[in-house]
């Protein structure tokens, strides 16, 4: 069987290029993915022993209560540990500065959230959203306040009993206030695929990081 010139020409024209996944960039470093990791189950610890302690029917059905207590004081005072490890990495430190500079940029995401406007231009952000940046500081804030308060109700000597009360109230209130909180964190990244990958791999697809992080100038540093 024999072949007419030219008639490879055509047919080679139509194929189309195998398609090339879309260029990653570098979002966190592997100490940053540890320590979100590590945080994130002493926090999630933290509540779910909490829940076991405050709620009849969980307690009911775990049982072991000063089990439950001993694994609830650890990780609670354990919760602050990663980061405080994590501080070696330059990576880390260079992100809570981000995640510590609050710009005109932020003001006008917040107000574009406020007003429910998702449009990308109406959100500018760097690496981190102007979201990102309060969440982070509340739910460091409030860690230091819960780890504050569940030192005076563990170590009963450290404080008169009007202290060790007050402190009882804010911590528990603060429990509730700090699980409502991680519940919202949580259904914002199962809602974001990408987000997640990028918590988990360390690297993001760049149109994600152009679309959502516009002013992000440096995302392979």
């Amino acid at each position: 069987m024999t072949s007419t010139p030219g008639s490879a020409g055509p047919t080679a024209a139509t194929t189309p290029p195998p398609s090339e996944p879309p260029p990653r960039v570098r979002r966190f470093s592997a100490a940053e993915r540890w320590v979100h990791r590590t945080t994130a189950w002493l926090v999630l610890l933290c509540v779910a022993t909490a829940a076991c302690l405050y709620v009849p029917q969980l307690a009911q059905l775990v049982g072991r209560r000063h089990l439950v207590v001993t694994v609830h004081e650890w990780s609670g005072l354990l919760a602050p540990v990663p980061l405080l490890a994590g501080l070696a990495s330059r990576a880390l430190r260079a992100d809570l500065a981000r995640l510590n500079r609050f710009g005109p940029h932020d003001r006008q995401w917040l107000r574009a959230a406020l007003r429910r406007d998702h449009s990308p231009r109406s959100r500018p952000a760097g690496k981190f959203n102007a979201g990102q940046k309060l969440y982070a500081a509340w739910i460091a804030g409030a860690v230091l306040v819960m780890l504050g308060t569940g030192l005076l109700m563990w170590f009963t000597g450290l404080a008169p009993l009007v202290w060790r009360t007050g402190a009882t109230f804010v911590h528990d209130w603060l429990a509730l206030a700090v699980g409502i909180v991680l519940a919202g964190h949580t259904a914002k990244a199962l809602a974001d695929p990408e987000a997640r990958r990028g918590m988990r791999t360390g690297s993001v697809e760049r149109p994600w990081a152009r679309s959502e992080h516009p002013l992000w100038r440096d995302p392979d540093a």
